[in-house]
């Protein structure tokens, strides 16, 4: 997936001053309606069933053998109803997932997520193993148009970001406090 699909973004400082003159230490971030992008479906990915007690297990072992492991994940906002909202994926329809996931060894953040996009976003497909460890969040910019291609057992949702804040209970830690990281950025919803 190239540059020109998806921005895969680092964090950079940028000042910007709001009426009052005073200056906003926070960086714009463009969102774009949802009704500029394209949806389908592919193929299902296969999920392991496994008790928790057995990945418990699978996950100690391959820390025993393989150390920390990382995985990233994305945040990617569109505009719907004029309040942006976090793409996320849902699973056997109680699961929800950022897009993303764990990185092979020694390949870094960005050509991980970038794979991890294209497997889970796109038509192209790949291999993963199976641990986790340490998980890297990434705000992905999307460009004003896009097409997600999606497995068939997974329904891509555009949540409203007040849904997802302080939602643990539906949302996990990690998703519910994805609104307080964006917290620092100025989102700017353009019209199309």
């Amino acid at each position: 997936m190239g540059d020109d699909h998806m921005g895969v973004e680092a964090d950079a400082e940028a000042a910007t001053s709001d009426r009052s003159g005073s200056v906003d230490h926070r960086q714009e971030l463009d969102i774009y309606p949802l009704s500029c992008y394209y949806f389908g479906s592919k193929e299902a990915i296969v999920f392991k069933e496994e008790t928790l007690s057995d990945r418990i297990n699978r996950m100690k072992s391959n820390y025993a053998t393989y150390g920390l492991r990382t995985s990233v994940e994305a945040v990617i906002l569109v505009e719907l109803f004029k309040h942006p909202h976090l793409l996320l994926l849902q699973a056997r329809n109680s699961i929800f997932m950022l897009p993303g996931g764990r990185l092979r060894p020694g390949e870094s953040d960005v050509d991980g997520l970038r794979r991890k996009l294209s497997r889970k976003l796109s038509a192209e497909d790949g291999n993963e193993t199976e641990w986790e460890e340490c998980t890297k969040l990434f705000l992905v910019r999307l460009p004003e148009s896009r097409k997600f291609i999606v497995p068939q057992n997974l329904k891509l949702l555009a949540v409203p970001l007040t849904q997802v804040h302080e939602n643990h209970k539906t949302y996990g830690p990690v998703i519910s406090g994805v609104p307080e990281s964006l917290s620092k950025f100025s989102i700017n919803i353009i019209d199309t």
